[in-house]
């Protein structure tokens, strides 16, 4: 497979529904927001570290330029980025590193795969906070509440792109949003069961 066959592949399965539905919180004609919150079974601390550091075990690596996730890394310092190695030296600079908390939150900036060549900017923030378990209601026990029950953090991920971009947000913004909302849920998988999928 040629280097043009790749990019092709991976603009196509940018704009594949994922199977979780997430929230497109406004579309406009220069842009648009989303925002993903999950539960987690870990202390803030630890999702924060899995997600930095573990993150060639839930990003899926179809949504990869080399197919690849163990070629992706997150260096979680101002300055750093969120990179993909490529053969013959080459790679991908997906997103910036522009604020780091660790432990509670990781910000980074830029336009996420075939939004990279068009004239936008983007703004990701994954934030970690600690909660209180949910109580299941006694007699109304529910797989959902049994699940959440055992919450003890929640990850929101908002991603806020604006710019330029032929042909407007209308279509692109359904397609961030299923790309995101399949590496989120893939996340909260392993840091819930220890598998992605």
């Amino acid at each position: 497979m040629n280097f043009k066959s790749v990019i092709f592949a991976f603009c196509a399965l940018f704009f594949v529904t994922a199977p979780i539905q997430a929230e497109v919180v406004n579309v406009s004609p220069n842009g648009f927001l989303i925002r993903h919150e999950v539960q987690l079974n870990v202390p803030a601390e630890q999702a924060y570290e899995l997600m930095v550091n573990q993150v060639s075990l839930w990003w899926n690596p179809s949504h990869t330029y080399s197919q690849n996730a163990k070629n992706l890394s997150i260096d979680a310092r101002p300055g750093g980025c969120f990179c993909e190695k490529l053969p013959n030296g080459g790679g991908v600079q997906h997103l910036s590193v522009v604020f780091v908390a660790p432990g509670k939150t990781l910000r980074m900036t830029g336009a996420l795969g075939p939004m990279q060549g068009s004239g936008l900017a983007g703004s990701m923030t994954w934030d970690f906070s600690a909660i209180k378990p949910a109580k299941a209601i006694a007699g109304a026990a529910t797989e959902a509440s049994a699940d959440t029950s055992k919450a003890v953090s929640k990850l929101v991920l908002t991603y806020s792109v604006g710019g330029y971009m032929l042909g407007g947000f209308d279509k692109m913004a359904p397609g961030a949003d299923g790309m995101l909302a399949e590496q989120v849920g893939r996340y909260k998988n392993l840091v819930n069961t220890g598998k992605p999928d």
